[in-house]
């Protein structure tokens, strides 16, 4: 029936795009998709979340709105999706921190792995080596010989325990042997405006989070934690040019649906993800901010399955060695 319909529309209209909102509003999503943040507005996850939901709107020929759950380093409302219906309506952008660090820093009431059905990768994301600006320092060297100098006197943000601003900075401290404060916030937008108002001194940044500030200037940009610049940033200097070599850290984002989700909905969404990423003009727009877009062979379910896996075996250790525990 659905296949005579599908051939009616095309004579009656010459077109195959009717054809295919027609197709998707037969099958998933038959109503609004909710696409679950787990951190808060204007943030970096918040950011990528929006680009993404406009669109999977097109791609899925429904409603795709987002829903900001934050808390407890995007917990929350990761643990809300686990609990969702497996139907294809409720969907979460999740991060390395969301689905990996957190399993190991708190003690949670679902599983990272067990409790999702993996749909895509969706951007690689370096962070940002950021100061305020009236730090006195202008490079990296200068910030660790400052920061040695004046051991405990400076103060970095974190987007919650156990997140990647939080544990990329302990990483750091190991490194350069030096010590410093955190302040949790409930995500990097907020420690973002702090960053800019003085308040406090450093963030481990994504660069999704940091590229705007950084354009208008209102705050330093010291290194970039990749082995190559960011396109949209190229004055940003890399850790290895500039003298802490090796201290790479990448962030991720992914789309995760509930498990129990069937695979024909699964592959369906996976298919509108792909459309998504193939998109030019959301391309330009996920560029503007430092994302680097994973290649076809990464953009699938089971790729998404061994990579969350294999960054569970590489920061799991490191995690529990730091003795990094959230409430």
């Amino acid at each position: 029936m659905l296949f005579r319909l599908a051939i009616a529309t095309i004579l009656a209209t010459g077109s195959t795009s009717v054809t295919l909102n027609r197709v998707n509003a037969q099958g998933v999503p038959a109503r609004t998709t909710t696409l679950v943040v787990p951190f808060p507005a204007g943030g970096p996850t918040d950011t990528i979340g929006r680009i993404m939901a406009d669109g999977l709107q097109t791609a899925l020929g429904q409603p795709v709105v987002v829903e900001n759950v934050p808390g407890a380093t995007g917990s929350i409302g990761t643990g809300r999706v686990a609990r969702s219906e497996a139907d294809g309506h409720t969907l979460i952008l999740g991060t390395v921190a969301t689905h990996v660090f957190n399993g190991a820093a708190y003690e949670l009431k679902y599983d990272v792995v067990k409790d999702f059905e993996p749909i895509s990768l969706v951007a690689f994301d370096p962070q940002i080596i950021a100061v305020k600006k009236t730090l006195p320092v202008s490079d990296l060297p200068q910030l660790i010989k400052w920061l040695k100098e004046n051991p405990d006197k400076a103060v970095a943000g974190t987007a919650g325990v156990g997140s990647t601003s939080h544990v990329s900075a302990v990483k750091f401290q190991a490194l350069t042997g030096t010590q410093f404060r955190f302040v949790p916030y409930r995500g990097l937008g907020p420690a973002m405006l702090d960053l800019v108002g003085g308040h406090i001194d450093i963030l481990f940044d994504l660069a999704a989070n940091s590229m705007p500030q950084v354009r208008q200037d209102t705050i330093k940009a010291l290194a970039v934690t990749s082995a190559s610049r960011i396109a949209s940033a190229p004055e940003i200097p890399t850790v290895d040019e500039a003298g802490l070599r090796g201290f790479y850290f990448l962030n991720w984002h992914a789309i995760w649906a509930p498990r129990g989700t069937a695979t024909a909905v699964a592959t369906k969404l996976n298919s509108a993800v792909k459309r998504v990423l193939a998109d030019q003009r959301l391309l330009k727009r996920l560029a503007e901010i430092g994302q680097q877009i994973p290649t076809l062979e990464q953009q699938t379910p089971k790729a998404l399955d061994k990579y969350q896996k294999d960054e569970i075996a590489r920061w799991w250790p490191v995690i529990k060695a730091a003795n990094i525990k959230g409430e």
